[in-house]
This record gives C-alpha cells, sequence and structure tokens, in this order.
C-alpha cells in the first residue's frame, strides 16, 4: 500500500464532531428521542438534507450488493465506494453500514472488513442476523455495531419470512433475549422492527443501549422510516410508514415542465448560453465552409 494511499481520508473515529455510537447513548441516557432514516436507492443527497436538519443515524445498505451476481470483491469494492461516497457529502450524521453477508460470514473476515470501511468513514456495521461468536469477536476486536433484532430483511427473508413478530409472550421474550445478548457481546444499539408496541417499548427499556423502532411505537429510543416511505414512493406505503412528500409527483412536475420547453423551443433561450466574437465567428464559418470532409 503506498503511504498517501488513504491521505484523504479521516477514519470516522478520528472525528469529534461525529455523532457516534456514545453520543446516541448519551442521548438514550438523556431521554433524547434518536431520529434515524435510511435513504436506500435516493442516495446521498436525501441523507445530506436530513443531515442538514438534525437527524442523527443514517442507515445506507451497500448499492450494488442488492443486485444478484455479484462477488465478495464486488461487495467489498462497492461497499468502500458507497461508504466514501456518503461521508463527502455527510460529515456528522452517523452512518450504520448495511454489511453485505459476504463480509462478516467469517470472523475473521468481519473483523477485517468492518475495520476498513469503519476507516473509510463509516461509523458503525450493521450485520443483519449475525451470530453472537461473531458479533462478540467484533466488539473484542473494537469494530462498532448497530444491528437489528425482531423481523429481519435481506437475503434471511428467504428463511424467515418479513412478517409480524413478538405477537405471543414466549416469542416476544426470544426478542429480548435475542437483543439482550447483542447488549452482552458488544453491540452499541440496534432497531427493533415489526414487534408489538409494548414489547418493544419493554425491550428498550430493559436494555442499557439505544433501541430504535421500525413500526414500534413512540415509546423507543428513537425512531426510523426509509425514504421511499417518507417521501411516498412505495406504490403500496407499509402500515408503519407515514408519509411527509410527494416525492415523485413533484419530480415528474419538473422534468414535465422542462420536456415541453425543450420541445416547444422555449428551452434554452438566447440568455442560458453565450456567444462567440463576431470577427472570430466569421472566420470559424469560413473554415466551415472550406472543409471537405
Amino acid at each position: 500500500m503506498a503511504d498517501n494511499e488513504h491521505a484523504d481520508i479521516k477514519m470516522s473515529t478520528d472525528s469529534k464532531s461525529r455523532k457516534n455510537l456514545d453520543y446516541l447513548q448519551k442521548m438514550k441516557d438523556k431521554g433524547e428521542k434518536i431520529v434515524q432514516m435510511c435513504p436506500a436507492e435516493l442516495g446521498p443527497f436525501f441523507a445530506l438534507a436530513a443531515e442538514m436538519v438534525g437527524c442523527d443515524i443514517c442507515r445506507i445498505p451497500h448499492m450494488i450488493s442488492t443486485r444478484t451476481g455479484t462477488t465478495a470483491e464486488e461487495d467489498k469494492i462497492g461497499s468502500r465506494l458507497t461508504i466514501k461516497k456518503f461521508r463527502e457529502y455527510c460529515k456528522i450524521i452517523h452512518i450504520n453500514f448495511y454489511m453485505p453477508i459476504s463480509m462478516y460470514a467469517d470472523k475473521v473476515d468481519a473483523v477485517k472488513n468492518g475495520a476498513e470501511l469503519v476507516f473509510h468513514g463509516a461509523d458503525s456495521m450493521l450485520p443483519m442476523g449475525v451470530t453472537n461468536d461473531v458479533l462478540k469477536f467484533m466488539s473484542d476486536n473494537y469494530v462498532p455495531t448497530y444491528g437489528h433484532i425482531g423481523a429481519i430483511s435481506g437475503w434471511q427473508t428467504n428463511a424467515t419470512g418479513y412478517k409480524r413478530v413478538g405477537k405471543t409472550a414466549e416469542d416476544a421474550f426470544k426478542i429480548f433475549k435475542w437483543g439482550y445478548e447483542y447488549q452482552e457481546n458488544g453491540m452499541g444499539g440496534m432497531t427493533i422492527e415489526l414487534t408489538p408496541m409494548e414489547v418493544s417499548q419493554a425491550i428498550a427499556e430493559k436494555l442499557r443501549v439505544p433501541v430504535v423502532s421500525i413500526a414500534g411505537g413512540a415509546a423507543c429510543d428513537g425512531s426510523e422510516m426509509v425514504d421511499m416511505d417518507t417521501f411516498g414512493v412505495m406504490p403500496k406505503p407499509a402500515s408503519h410508514s407515514k408519509s411527509y412528500a410527494a416525492l415523485l409527483p413533484f419530480l415528474c412536475e419538473a422534468y414535465m415542465g422542462w420536456l415541453e420547453d425543450v420541445r416547444e423551443g422555449d428551452y434554452p433561450e438566447d440568455k442560458h448560453g453565450y456567444h462567440m466574437d463576431p470577427e472570430e465567428l466569421e472566420k470559424f464559418n469560413t473554415m466551415m465552409d472550406a472543409f471537405e470532409g
């Protein structure tokens, strides 16, 4: 590795202004609500807007791993590029990176890859459905994790289904034990998804670390919503979502206005360009007329 290969990169944990796990823990301890967004396919510009108004966590997926046929090496390259691009836009918000399974299936790889991604700008890793032994190895080797319990999504959904969970006392207690074991094995916080409000609240109150709800009521330490829901982009809104803007009609209206102007000759206007000096223009026209291609 060249000495200056990463000269322009500042480790996430080396920034005193970053909303790291300790910052989030202090928010929980003070009873301040944590706001977590996930831009999904909408990209870093949306994360920038969220940071500007004070949102605390940005959960980002690897933008390539959702496609079929990617290799482990492509996952690594795509992960680094995704995090670096988001960090270019956002200097403060906590970036929680959704690791592809290929990067944490082995505990040694989990530490190696997690540490590298933190170096490239992430504040914590989300290894969805990680086992306790892998999690502990990551924690023992100082890789910060902020995970997920309750209903799980991603590749695991193929095996478990994506549905409401914790509806019986026994199932709810299993979810609590899941979160407790994650906490005891070093996880610095987690989201809890599609569990009854009472269960989400009880788990958030029982655990020391922050517990942010997805469809879990207002009594947790905060709330997460995916931007596709926030902006009303999904064809069928999720039951727990609340749309705050109709993004797609707004975008279509803007594109349609531009399209119509172009086709009707109203854009671009003379003021949208500039002109050549008349003498140079005359020379240019002479050269063009003389050209025989």
